[in-house]
Parts: structure tokens; sequence; C-alpha cells
């Protein structure tokens, strides 16, 4: 795969990231132009490894090797083809999933590995630069009706399947626009929105409905799509957000990151946001170091924040892999977001105990203490501080999908985290025509394995169809 000696050849070469002073004034994405020609380079490097262990380390199972090969060999209209056999959404994946499949490069166990997440973006993106990405309509209509509740990217790659399935389809959103998490959780700067605009024009042609501002279980009553559809897709996501119960926490300024980063992406839409959580000339705090953290991070020096810090119970990553994750597994190691190059200050091993603030009721003191490490992360005696703060952005992760509402009402089975219980491959719950996909199921995750997961679904949902 690739050129033979391609990987002796050349460097491992990525995309450039816009100065910081530039792109903290802006919230286009954070990447210059690559030249075709680099990522036919970077193509080359693919090396024939016999075992391409990158399979394994995608969840989509993408077929890499063949795809670096005929970039490299200038076939991009091949390439893209055989990308979208497995990926639905390339540019989603290309820019926003973490790359598990570099992870497991079976060059990556002695040298950098092949830059597998920037051939993918390429591929797609030259793709539509010459009108490639076409509706792909079924000829026939088997006229079974299908609902999906919920259009972050698990539904719309059950949407999108069951569609090209020959079945009629309708994506059931809660807010006011399509897209989920992809749309009101992951910010501009990672992902500029008029991607998911493109796919949604050509999901439409191919015969999917969308219907915003449809909250199924509260303003649209459940007993209407068990009646009208034949088969039901729970794809809603996993938005219970994880909170910090210490003394305080009931202070004005403290707020839950999904609070804070959906705002900034309807603002950024050209709405009018009343009363928006701002961090411009404020004290910020993060809790919590994922990506999500990231995101707030990110965000904050857009706003001009004074000051920002993030928060992590964790102790500091090594700067190399960890023994305990070789390789091909997902390496535990340091990683430097865009977000912590623009500013900030990172604390690791950092327990908040409480918040104590004025007399109108406005958080301004975060009180905490350096722990040990996992799993019981014990105070160390006379390491407790103090830090002056104005706002506290709450990113500590999902505990599951919201119960209240269509989880409670619709009576399905759950595992013993709070998740909707079904098969990983099946996506089939404990009820008759009921399926679910992405983190409903699984709870947080990544994207890539949100488009799995909706595209597995799909396929259990069309033999049920069709049984």
């Amino acid at each position: 795969m690739g050129k033979v000696t391609g990987f002796m050849e050349y460097p491992r070469e990525l995309p450039q990231r816009r100065p910081v002073a530039e792109r903290v004034n802006d919230w286009f994405e954070i990447y210059q132009d690559f030249a075709p020609e680099k990522v036919q380079q970077q193509g080359a490097r693919c090396m024939d490894c016999g075992v391409p262990f990158c399979h394994t380390g995608c969840p989509l199972t993408n077929i890499i090797p063949d795809w670096n090969d005929l970039v490299y060999k200038g076939r991009w209209r091949e390439a893209l083809r055989v990308l979208h056999a497995t990926n639905n959404f390339p540019e989603f994946t290309g820019r926003i999933c973490p790359a598990p499949c570099e992870a497991a490069c079976v060059l990556g166990i002695n040298e950098p590995p092949v830059a597998i997440k920037v051939i993918e973006h390429s591929i797609i993106d030259y793709g539509y630069e010459h009108g490639w990405i076409v509706p792909e309509i079924p000829d026939v209509r088997t006229g079974k009706k299908v609902a999906v509740i919920g259009s972050g990217p698990a539904g719309l790659a059950a949407a999108q399947q069951l569609a090209r399935s020959g079945h009629w389809v309708t994506v059931f959103e809660k807010a006011d626009r399509i897209g989920g998490l992809l749309r009101y959780g992951i910010p501009d700067f990672k992902m500029e929105k008029h991607w998911i605009d493109r796919r949604l024009q050509q999901m439409s042609a191919e015969g999917v409905e969308f219907v915003t501002n449809a909250h199924v279980g509260v303003n649209l009553p459940l007993e209407t799509l068990r009646k009208d559809f034949q088969a039901i897709v729970l794809a809603m996501g996993a938005e219970h957000p994880r909170d910090l119960k210490v003394p305080g926490r009931e202070l004005k300024g403290i707020h839950f990151a999904m609070d804070f980063l959906p705002q900034q992406n309807k603002r950024g839409a050209g709405d009018e946001v009343p009363d928006q959580i701002l961090a411009t000339g404020k004290r910020v705090v993060i809790i919590g170091g994922g990506d999500t953290g990231a995101d707030c991070l990110g965000t904050t020096h857009r706003h001009k924040a004074t000051s920002v810090h993030q928060f992590e119970i964790l102790p500091t990553p090594p700067a190399e892999r960890a023994a305990s994750t070789p390789w091909p597994l997902w390496p535990l190691q340091l990683r430097t977001e865009s977000s912590h190059e623009e500013g900030g200050e990172r604390e690791w091993a950092a327990a908040t105990t409480k918040f104590t603030g004025d007399a109108n009721g406005n958080v301004k003191q975060l009180h905490g203490v350096r722990v040990g490490p996992a799993p019981k992360f014990e105070p160390i005696p006379g390491s407790e501080f103090t830090l002056d703060v104005d706002l506290v952005l709450l990113a500590m992760g999902f505990t599951g999908p919201v119960q209240a509402g269509l989880v409670e009402q619709l009576g399905v089975k759950l595992d013993a985290h709070g998740n909707i219980e079904a098969n990983e491959q099946e996506c089939r719950t404990s009820l008759p025509g009921v399926y679910v996909a992405g983190d409903a199921r699984r709870g947080q995750s990544l994207v890539v394995w949100a488009i799995a997961e909706g595209r597995n679904a799909a396929e259990s949902v069309d033999r049920y169809l069709r049984a």
C-alpha cells in the first residue's frame, strides 16, 4: 500500500495551525490548507504492513490502506468511493475524531504514524470541490416508515442508511436546528457548520425528512410515533451532565459546559442570545480536562477572558505512550489541543472542595486541594488552595441519556450505567421495533462510534422491516 519506500522517504506532516494571535479573534477552523501533493506524500507513507491494525483501531473499520494507496496514485474519486463505503460523514470524523486508527498504525510502533485523519478529510474536501458528492436515491421505496429521534451523528447515519435502503425516514430533533452535538456542542473553530448543512441537503434529496423543535415525550407525544411509524431509532445521545456536588454549587456563575457552548454556536449562526453566558473580562475556571473542557477553553479565549484555569482530578499523563497502553491500544499520554496552545493554565491532580460567593450570591472563590492518584483521590495534607473566580464551567462528562420524558415513557430496559440496553451489533432494545444507537446506548463516546452504531442500527431496522 502506498509507496514501498514512502515511509522512509517522507516524514509525517500535518496542516499548520493558523497563528494564535489570528485565530483567537475569529471562529473559523484553525487549520490552514494542505496541498493535494502533500496529502499524496502522506498516503505514500502507508507501508505494506501485512496486517493493517488501523482497521481494528477504527470503530467504522474504514478501509484505510486502500484509500491511502489510491490517494498516493492520484485516484481521488476511487478513494472517495472506498471512504464512503464505511463512513457516511468523513468530513466530521476527519476534523473532530481523535484518530484511534493512527494510534493503531503499524508504522507507529517505531515511527510517527501515517497521517490518516488528514488524508481522510482531504479526500472528502476534494470530493466536494469536484462535485462528486451527490444524492444516492433508491430505485425502489418499501413504503415502510422509520422515526429517528435525535439528529447527532448516530441519528444522521442511521437515517441516511435507511433512506438509501428505500424506507421513508423522519428525523425528530428537539433543538431548532439539525445536528445534535455536531451543531451545538462542537465549537465552530473545530468544525464549521456548513459541513453539516451540505450533508443535510444531500439527505433531504435522498428522502429524509427533518422536523425541528420536536421534543418527543414533551411537546410531541410518543404515542404519535408508535402509531405512525413501523420502527423507531433512539439516537438522542447521553446528555445528562455529571454534576459537582460541593458546598456553594448553587451560586450564580457556575454553569454546565453544555449550557455555555451551545449559546456561542447559536450566536455564531446569527441568533440573538439573551443573557448569554460570556467569559469576557472574567476569571474563569474549567473543571474537567477532556475534549469538552478544551472546547470551553478555546471559547473563553475568543471571549477574551481575563484568565483561565483548567482543572483535572487525574495526575499529569506521561509525555509519551504509557507502558499500560502499549501499541495498538489507544495510548495514555499527554495531549496538547489547539486551545491549550492559545493560553490558560492546566492544573492536574486538583479537586474542588467548595465555592464561596459575595452578598449577591455570585461565585467569587474556588477552594481546592491537591489529590493523590485514582481511584481514591485522597487529599494531600497542606495542599489546600483558593482561586478567585467569576465564572466556573463544569465539563466533567455525562452520565447517560436523560431519563425524564421519553425514556421513562417508553419503559425501555436500562443497563447498570443508566444507558439504554441493547446489543452493540443489533442495537435492538427490550421493546419490539425500537432500536438504539450511539451515546444513548454506550454512554459518552466518540463521533466515530456514533456513526458506526447508527449504521449498525440501520442494518438491523432494515432486516426487521423486511422480515
